[in-house]
């Protein structure tokens, strides 16, 4: 593979300037724009792009590859910025795709319960479009901003995880501009398929690196009969785990199942102005039929009760559910709030459900040998959980505690037959993890990425080193 330098600029003043002749005013190169499209949320280092492009269908970003491939111009996709680990930085500079014009739903096949969207188009748009059809779609990071694009291009999951799966499942198929300039459209609408390779999971997850996505296929639901959701506060961070440990293991179907620790507690108690009592919680959602959504509530008291659940409160009304799930998606502004003037850093890691409890607990033993604030949230249902380090930039001492955590999350999630990151990503962050998590499997990827962008133009310097 031929790679290009870490900031190697040749050819980006002559892409820049055939470009400028084909989108105008929708190529800029101001600073403010530039940084706008590069990271901004964690302590990842802002690494603005050399110009930014305004793309409004596949032939335009088909224009664009094709010069920067002339030129080996680096191409960053853009969606919403809300990335965690540094996916739209652009550490080799070069060119970002801004997707916030090719925001339509293109077709709603009612009857096969799928939709063909452009990348970008966000959870939210995309739910409001459907409500009057009876229809959604259930992937739920938190930011209802987060584009459908990019939530592909990251393999996003979130709150609804463990009822309707990631964006691994709901993906049908892609519409991909290659490195080389061609479309490749990844499957048909058909639900399964044994038809060669598996090209649409190959590229969702890939993170720009493979290809860029013009047009996505995605499943659908039909919007549950009853909504019933709950908050359930335990007495201990364990008994809370293994609740949910059994009532995946006896295949109940509750649609969200999300654990806040006492600290994230504490955070949300004072941001959205709640009253919840400052134990180890889980904040439930069932989904089905009136009868059957509490039988399911019925199954799952039980269980709690046995780990030490104190009681359950129940939030049935459309917006009781509003309140309490805002609050959950808000935990990481919670905490920058709680705690102002600090730096605030969101990771996440996954383990195999029977092992969730382990993990959780020595996270937190962790946390508090280390001295530092780092409260837990997460998608428990699916052995997913993050925590946030919460810590002072400039304070050598600080960093190193929260580095040292964070390597040790890291490795404790690999060694029990988990990952690094769930949902987040790779990007930049967890590059230097991959190794010990995936092997040999490192360099297949590799190879891979060598064959389909053989002068690493896309997003360069994400999920592999340099």
């Amino acid at each position: 593979m031929q790679v290009l330098g870490e900031r190697e600029t040749s050819g980006v003043a002559t892409a820049i300037a055939v470009l400028r002749q084909r989108f105008g005013d929708r190529l800029q190169t101001g600073e403010a724009h530039r940084r706008q499209h590069a990271n901004t949320i964690t302590w990842i280092a802002n690494e603005p792009p050399d110009a930014v492009i305004w793309v409004e269908n596949t032939e335009e970003v088909r224009e664009v590859v094709r010069v920067a491939a002339t030129h080996r111009v680096p191409i960053i996709p853009f969606g919403a910025g809300t990335s965690l680990e540094g996916h739209i930085n652009a550490p080799r500079g070069g060119l970002s795709l801004d997707f916030s014009r090719m925001n339509r739903v293109l077709s709603v096949n009612e009857r096969d319960l799928d939709c063909v969207v452009e990348p970008g188009v966000s959870r939210k748009q995309l739910n409001d479009y459907l409500r009057d059809l009876g229809l959604f779609f259930p992937v739920d990071p938190g930011a209802e901003e987060a584009t459908i694009g990019g939530m592909a291009s990251t393999r996003a999951s979130g709150t609804n995880a463990v009822r309707y799966g990631t964006m691994r499942e709901n993906v049908l198929n892609v519409t991909a501009v290659m490195a080389d300039g061609s479309v490749v459209k990844t499957a048909q609408r058909a639900r399964k398929s044994a038809a060669g390779y598996d090209l649409t999971r190959l590229l969702v997850g890939s993170e720009g690196t493979l290809g860029i996505f013009t047009e996505l296929t995605v499943r659908l639901y039909g919007i549950p009969e009853k909504i019933l959701s709950a908050v359930c506060p335990f007495a201990t961070l364990e008994g809370a785990c293994n609740a949910v440990i059994q009532s995946i293991q006896l295949g109940l179907g509750v649609a969200r199942m999300e654990l806040l620790d006492i600290m994230q507690i504490r955070a949300v108690n004072s941001y959205a102005k709640l009253n919840l009592d400052e134990k180890p919680t889980l904040f439930l959602e069932f989904h089905g039929t009136e009868a059957g959504a509490r039988d399911q509530v019925e199954n799952f008291k039980a269980i709690a009760e046995g780990e030490g659940a104190l009681r359950f409160d129940w939030a049935e009304s459309e917006d009781e559910r509003r309140r309490l799930w805002k609050a959950r998606h808000d935990a990481y502004w919670a905490i920058k709030t709680v705690w102002p003037g600090k730096d605030a850093l969101a990771t996440d890691v996954c383990v195999p459900i029977s092992r969730l409890a382990e993990c959780v607990v020595e996270t937190q033993k962790d946390i508090e040998a280390s001295g530092l604030i780092a409260p837990i949230v997460g998608h428990v249902g699916d052995g997913n959980f993050h925590t946030t380090p919460v810590f002072d930039r400039s304070n050598a001492k600080e960093v190193a505690a929260v580095e040292g955590y964070l390597e040790r999350l890291a490795r404790r999630a690999i060694a029990m037959e988990g990952t690094c990151t769930g949902e987040h990503g790779v990007g930049q962050g967890k590059v230097k993890y991959l190794k010990a998590e995936l092997g040999d499997g490192l360099a297949v990827m590799r190879a891979i990425k060598a064959a389909l962008d053989p002068l690493d133009i896309l997003n360069p310097g994400k999920i592999l080193s340099a």
